[in-house]
């Protein structure tokens, strides 16, 4: 099924580039080549997916970014970001993006990633229609159908990400997983050196539903091996 992709990438020859692939891949794309153009863009267009530059005129991605998820749109986001711009990636990951890739990249590499994103969502709306269960721990529930996380009674703002990963770790508790493995699970691809984006989203994840993120009681660190939702 045809997909709805936005594009915000300044660099021209980028940004056709992408435009050029993923059309060939049957998608529908749009292509805005600043950072407020593509806000504006992605606020009111029913978009499935955004690719958004970091480095961008009038307003950065990682604004575009913050703002898009301050206002509840939880269209996944992969960002764009320069090679050894660690601090970018990083920032980006902390304030919603799915994912990240890091320039130059191969076209097979930007495919699977989109593919990626893609089938993700698209599992997750058969989940949402095929499932109520929740999951409970204590003063946390789960609801699985509804993609929703209460704790004491109040609901905690995830993003799809973030939920994804409460999700996969909390239906398995007490099995420890690798970085490796939650890539795989809940982004959908394995790719050395990505193990960096589990790290940070474990980290949003746990300022969200931790009374004390340096003591958590849910998503624990199993040091040396990676991370395990409690089966306390």
């Amino acid at each position: 099924m045809k997909k709805r992709i936005l594009v915000v990438e300044d660099d021209h020859e980028i940004g056709d580039l992408i435009k050029m692939n993923l059309t060939d891949s049957q998608h529908d794309v749009d292509h805005i080549d600043d950072g407020a153009g593509g806000l504006a863009a992605a606020q009111s267009g029913n978009y499935d997916l955004v690719i958004l530059d970091v480095m961008l005129p009038s307003m950065d991605g990682i604004e575009v970014c913050r703002q898009l998820r301050s206002a509840d749109i939880l269209t996944p986001i992969i960002m764009l970001t320069a090679r050894g711009s660690e601090a970018d990636r990083v920032v980006g990951l902390e304030m919603g993006a799915d994912d990240y890739l890091t320039k130059p990249f191969s076209v097979r590499e930007l495919q699977a990633r989109v593919k990626a994103q893609l089938r993700r969502a698209q599992m997750l709306g058969k989940t949402e229609t095929q499932t109520t269960d929740t999951l409970a721990f204590g003063d946390m529930e789960v609801h699985i159908g509804k993609r929703q996380c209460w704790i004491g009674g109040q609901q905690i703002e995830l993003t799809s990400t973030e939920f994804d990963l409460l999700h996969y770790l909390a239906s398995q508790p007490g099995i420890v997983f690798s970085r490796a493995k939650l890539l795989d699970a809940v982004w959908g691809y394995q790719h050395s050196g990505y193990e960096h984006t589990v790290n940070s989203h474990i980290n949003r994840l746990r300022n969200k539903v931790e009374t004390d993120p340096a003591k958590p009681r849910y998503v624990l660190t199993v040091w040396g091996v990676g991370y395990k939702f409690t089966d306390d």
